[in-house]
């Protein structure tokens, strides 16, 4: 993949991306990453006409469009669902988690898998009765951000008292976002969007401070016997807003806690590793790995030729794009 950005306007970029087959898209990004203009003569201008290998080149390229925008000029423009960096952020931030924290967030994912591989094990949440063995789990999980650990503790303070907010660690480490007003949180919200723009004025990472702020209850997503898929809602989620990560898991054996945290620790490298394939990019050494992703991606491997079984943890070394 190839891409160039040909012009600037006032809410985004015109990209000129070349897609793997060598045909040309000229796609416009809005700075919010939406796509408002889509050309490709190679491939005809309705979907239902094109083939399903067409349809993947013609997602392949707008995907590609917004990360480019998003690597040479820093929009927010790659959802969280498409975006490489957010998800190994997620995947790092998980391994520091001491084994009580790791236990307390994601300790009901891992017993509802092991209520598939143990009669003894009791189930957190109840299989759907309409679900056949095409069931996945979720959990939506999310970040955030300690201000007193990066290079702007001092102008984090400023911004905290003028939203009325406390960023001593006692009050950080005690503040339970379930428990917070509508207002309080819209506070902290208005609060970490400053952080993030000041970060960015300074050219500062913030990578450093992540940690991982919340997680969703778990909840399914599962096929019935027609097929249809059906998604269920989690009873209690921390934010209102989309999650950096989204762990969707069959009723694998999860072993230990340790052992699980692994797993874990390959699911999101193989989330990764599907971010770059479906915008038509060979990942990165350490994400190139067989097994398990996203649902979505899952799903185009087994249909589409174009891609080999990247989701078969036991295919031989396929992984070339």
């Amino acid at each position: 993949m190839q891409a160039e950005i040909k012009k600037e306007t006032d809410d985004g970029f015109g990209v000129l991306v070349i897609d793997n087959t060598e045909a040309e898209h000229k796609i416009g990004v809005r700075f919010d990453g939406e796509i408002d203009g889509h050309e490709c003569d190679a491939y005809h201008d309705k979907a239902a006409k094109r083939t399903p290998e067409e349809n993947e080149y013609s997602e392949q390229a707008r995907k590609f469009a917004r990360y480019y925008v998003y690597l040479e000029r820093g929009y927010d423009t790659v959802p969280p669902v498409d975006h490489p960096e957010r998800i190994d952020a997620v995947r790092l931030a998980l391994q520091e988690l001491s084994d009580d924290e790791f236990e307390a967030l994601f300790g009901d994912l891992h017993q509802q898998m092991q209520s598939y591989h143990d009669t003894t094990t009791d189930r957190v949440i109840p299989e759907p009765a309409a679900a056949t063995e095409d069931i996945l789990y979720r959990q939506r999980v999310y970040l955030g951000v300690n201000p007193l650990d990066t290079d702007l503790a001092q102008q984090a303070e400023g911004l905290a008292h003028a939203h009325g907010l406390d960023l001593s660690e006692d009050s950080l480490l005690e503040t339970i976002v379930d428990e917070l007003t509508g207002d309080q949180r819209d506070d902290w919200e208005a609060f970490g969007e400053d952080l993030a723009d000041l970060a960015d004025d300074e050219d500062v990472s913030l990578d450093d401070s992540v940690y991982i702020d919340g997680a969703s209850s778990l909840y399914a997503t599962y096929l019935d016997e027609s097929g249809v898929q059906h998604d269920t809602e989690p009873d209690q989620d921390p934010h209102d807003r989309e999650p950096d990560t989204l762990i969707e898991l069959p009723p694998i054996d999860p072993h230990s806690l340790d052992q699980f945290r692994a797993y874990l620790d390959h699911h999101l490298k193989c989330q990764i590793r599907d971010c770059f394939i479906r915008m038509g990019v060979h990942p990165p050494e350490e994400f190139r790995v067989l097994g398990n992703g996203r649902l979505e991606s899952v799903a185009a491997y087994k249909l589409l030729e174009m891609y080999p079984d990247y989701h078969d943890p036991d295919a031989d070394d396929i992984l070339t794009i």
